[in-house]
Formats: C-alpha cells, structure tokens, sequence
C-alpha cells in the first residue's frame, strides 16, 4: 500500500464520526449525500456515536462541522439503518 493509498482512504471521511454539527460556512468537511457510490455510510445514534459511521448531531461540542454540498464534496455519505462504517 502507497503513500497515496492511504492518504487517499484517510480523506474519504472514515475518520469523520461522533458528535456532529451541521453548518452553512466555516465546515471542516463538504459532504455530499448520495444513493450508491459512497464513501461512508452513517447512521444517526442518539448514543454510541464513538463508533465509524455513527454521527450524532448536536447544536454545541462537534467533533466535526459538515456543510451539505451538491458538487465539490471532500466525501460522499449515505445514510443507513444498519451496516454503518467504511
């Protein structure tokens, strides 16, 4: 495995869970919500959101703010019930 391998799997949004927050501007990430072809698939938890693919949102003490984007996404995100992860 690469270099760029890995930089590249690091940079799909594996990394991206836990408490979320969604914004207008000053987002660390741009996400794209999308059907199939993605890169993570989530699921919203009310607890337990220290897993991959577990995002809680909240209003105040994010891990992480996401702007919803139609093009130019960091990753693209599919919301599931089940099989959340990478």
């Amino acid at each position: 495995m690469s270099f760029d391998t890995v930089k590249d799997t690091q940079s799909k949004g594996c990394h991206v869970y836990g408490k979320i927050k969604f914004v207008d501007y000053g987002e660390d990430y741009k996400v794209k919500f999308v059907d199939y072809g993605e890169d993570l698939k989530i699921k919203y938890v009310d607890y337990g959101e220290d897993k991959v693919g577990c995002w809680k949102v909240v209003e105040y003490g994010e891990k992480f703010k996401i702007k919803i984007v139609d093009y130019g996404e960091d990753f693209k995100v599919k919301e599931v019930d089940y099989g959340e992860g990478c």
